[in-house]
């Protein structure tokens, strides 16, 4: 089948929108009719190359949709099911599936490489294969993924709206509760404000967290970060450690999470003076991958038992966490409409980029 699609054909380059060729599902393959993308900064990440993706690519994956196909093997999906797609697909029975860490599923390991599980490819044009963002590929009107990137939900989910939950919202909200154990009573610090760190801060509202500072340099994020559950927005780092000492009588953060554009080297050193002892700094940023050194007291480190922990997919298992997330939005208590700050067409995604880079969103988004 044909349909239209976001491909970044080189470094550095502009998406373009064009018709692509879509064979049908494979095994354990679904087809699925995508309602909304989000646009999320790790598909800037293979603009830039800071995730170093084979070329060309469909982007995009943040989405949710309907199925509207199933290849052989596939039982418990069927067709005008609704469903979230999940960056990174979980067998259920690895050792680490099976251990309740879907997000390091062996299956994982396929996910930058281009190619569908299998090693050949859906998408095709210009007379060459295609590979797709995370197996999936959420900047096209129509996908085929494998039945271990799916989540099924409830029918009349707003998919525009749980589109966000495959990746941004799981991801921030599981930095704050699932890696960095936010507790009641907590005062966490979220560096960046953006798609990431929203949900990072209302993570950690509802885990129950008693000071949130939101830290980022753009007054618009500042200002939406209370809406989400921030009880302070600050500028800078600085900013941020003057507040904190002061309103925990120099006890400082019990977590800091990282959720900038980029994690930058310098900013774990920055992450470990916010927190007191036995803090925890959570890096949920994507480093450049040259980067292979980081700053830090590590006398600090060994007197306050402080420690650094990365967060894949925000220490999630989909499986779990997706349904759940669903139900805290359908009970009021996890803001999704509000993250959503201008929708787009898929023609206009280039622009959505551009909002992005320049601060103005917190979430853009691709309507279908």
């Amino acid at each position: 089948m044909k349909t239209r699609a976001a491909v970044l054909w080189g470094l550095g380059q502009k998406w373009e929108v064009e018709e692509v060729e879509l064979d049908p599902p494979g095994a354990d393959e679904v087809l699925v009719q995508l309602t909304a993308s989000g646009l999320c900064h790790s598909d800037e990440h293979l603009v830039t190359g800071d995730l170093p993706f084979p070329l060309p690519v469909v982007g995009g994956h943040e989405g949710a949709g309907t199925v509207v196909g199933v290849g052989p093997g596939v039982e418990d999906i069927a067709e005008g099911d609704s469903v979230i797609l999940t960056f990174l697909p979980a067998c259920g029975h690895c050792s680490y599936c099976a251990r309740g860490m879907g997000n390091l599923c062996d299956m994982g390991a396929a996910i930058m490489m281009g190619p569908q599980i299998d090693g050949t490819y859906r998408f095709h044009a210009r007379g060459e294969d295609i590979g797709q963002m995370c197996l999936l590929g959420t900047f096209s009107e129509y996908t085929v993924v494998p039945k271990a990137s799916l989540v099924k939900v409830d029918s009349g989910t707003p998919l525009d709206k749980a589109a966000l939950i495959g990746c941004g919202v799981t991801t921030g909200y599981g930095s704050a509760v699932r890696t960095g154990e936010v507790a009641a009573g907590d005062t966490v610090v979220v560096i960046g404000a953006g798609g990431i760190g929203m949900n990072a801060i209302q993570g950690s509202r509802i885990a129950g967290a008693l000071n949130i500072v939101a830290v980022d340099p753009v007054d618009f994020k500042r200002e939406e970060a209370g809406l989400f559950g921030a009880t302070h927005a600050v500028a800078s780092v600085a900013e941020a450690w003057e507040l904190v000492s002061d309103m925990t009588r120099g006890r400082l953060a019990d977590v800091c999470i990282l959720t900038t554009g980029v994690a930058e080297s310098s900013y774990v050193a920055e992450a470990l003076s916010l927190v007191g002892k036995r803090g925890r700094v959570v890096v949920t940023a994507i480093g450049h991958p040259e980067d292979t050194s980081m700053s830090g007291s590590l006398l600090e480190m060994t007197l306050y038992e402080k420690q650094i922990r990365g967060s894949l997919y925000g220490s999630s298992n989909a499986a779990h966490d997706i349904p759940r997330l669903v139900e805290l939005y359908n009970a009021g208590q996890l803001k999704l409409d509000q993250l959503i700050t201008r929708e787009y067409s898929l023609d206009q995604i280039n622009e959505g980029y551009d909002d992005m880079r320049s601060g103005r969103n917190i979430r853009g988004l691709i309507r279908y």
